[in-house]
């Protein structure tokens, strides 16, 4: 969540009004956040939303034309913040270990931000543009990454279409991993080992490619 900058006397520095509005809205997304992820959908209005925030309701109205577009909206900036994160935890090493370096930063993100998996798996219904735009988002991003590799030689064999069903895959299967492993009892856990080396495995070695077959007798 958004920390407040401050000067080294603890007090908030001095913003130009580019800057406090910027700082206004990142407030009113956090707000928003905290209690779509505690209320859901239905119950964040727009008085709680303000209220978390320390923002007055007219302040909102600066920012947003409704509550809706705040709604609509929510889902999207999280998807952003979601690939920067991960991004960061990302290294340079071959296609294999980065795609296992995103699946764990997936998991460590989703422990910093408890609240989404309630605000994703609400949205197809109380924000249904915002969830599309989110899974178009998250998917190019991804495609991209892919892209890349499949140009650096790290992977080959694959069309672009092909990479857009993986993509939907691999994140099908953050999904249901997180449900099953990671949210339990309101709380959010480190997700076991084994499924991060059983993922690893799928990764690097493949289901059904077993040592010393012949791949023209897989098909």
């Amino acid at each position: 969540m958004t920390e407040a900058p401050e000067t080294t006397a603890g007090k908030l520095t001095k913003l130009n009004r580019a800057e406090r509005n910027a700082w206004t809205k990142r407030r009113i997304f956090d707000a928003a956040t905290r209690i779509v992820g505690k209320y859901g959908y239905a119950e964040a209005s727009v008085a709680r939303i303000t209220e978390q925030a320390g923002v007055a309701q007219g302040t909102f109205y600066n920012h947003f034309e409704n509550r809706q577009e705040l709604l609509d909206q929510l889902l999207p900036k999280i998807g952003r913040d979601m690939v920067r994160f991960i991004h960061e935890r990302t290294g340079t090493a071959d296609a294999a270990r980065q795609e296992i370096e995103r699946f764990g930063a997936f998991f460590d993100f989703i422990r910093e931000v408890p609240e989404f998996l309630r605000i994703l798996n609400e949205a197809e219904f109380f924000a249904p543009s915002g969830y599309q735009k989110h899974l178009d988002n998250i998917s190019t991003a991804y495609v991209r990454i892919l892209k890349r590799a499949r140009h650096a030689g790290m992977i080959d064999d694959f069309s672009d279409a092909e990479f857009e069903a993986i993509v939907h895959i691999l994140m099908g299967a953050r999904g249901y991993l997180s449900r099953r492993y990671s949210y339990a009892d309101g709380a959010v856990t480190a997700v076991p080992d084994h499924v991060v080396s059983a993922y690893r495995k799928l990764m690097t070695r493949g289901l059904f490619n077993s040592p010393g077959k012949d791949k023209d007798h897989e098909r």
